[in-house]
């Protein structure tokens, strides 16, 4: 039987601000940024419920061959403004179980996005486990930076 967790984090620092940083974080402009700028992977990105704030629901739609599944949904579970927190959890579909967004200030003019992903490996998930990657979260933290910072990254135009 093979069991436990999987755990894996990507850090990038930016050129801008952590409340910059933020307030594209914590808001549904990330999603829309992620559906417009990966459309080679993200075909379309529906909001279920919510205004990005907790309990918001995503649907995820994927290019066709672009995943192993077509779709999965996930759920806002928290969003801190005082500590720059956002956290959430797949509950439909997908591999990944939990998903942890931190944008950490070193000072004025410069942050740290952290993102951090923990997947359950079972009997069932087991095949899974060389799938999961943090890659997809660290191309969202340098598409934020591109966004963020257009003039020192054209990346992503």
């Amino acid at each position: 039987m093979v069991s436990g967790e999987l755990s894996q984090s990507h850090e990038l620092e930016v050129n801008v601000g952590a409340s910059q940083v933020w307030e594209l974080y914590s808001s549904l402009r990330l999603a829309q940024l992620v559906e417009e700028k990966l459309s080679s992977v993200i075909q379309k990105i529906n909001v279920v419920e919510g205004d990005g704030g907790v309990g918001t629901v995503l649907h995820l739609f994927f290019v066709p061959g672009a995943a192993r599944f077509s779709d999965y949904k996930e759920k806002f579970t928290k969003v801190d403004h005082e500590k720059r927190v956002k956290e959430a959890e797949v509950i439909e579909g997908g591999y990944l179980e939990f998903a942890r967004f931190e944008i950490i200030e070193k000072d004025d003019r410069s942050s740290i996005i952290k993102s951090t992903f923990e997947y359950q490996v079972n009997d069932d998930s087991a095949a899974n486990v060389s799938l999961v990657s943090i890659d997809t979260l660290a191309a969202v933290s340098l598409l934020a930076q591109n966004h963020l910072t257009p003039n020192l990254n054209p990346v992503f135009k």
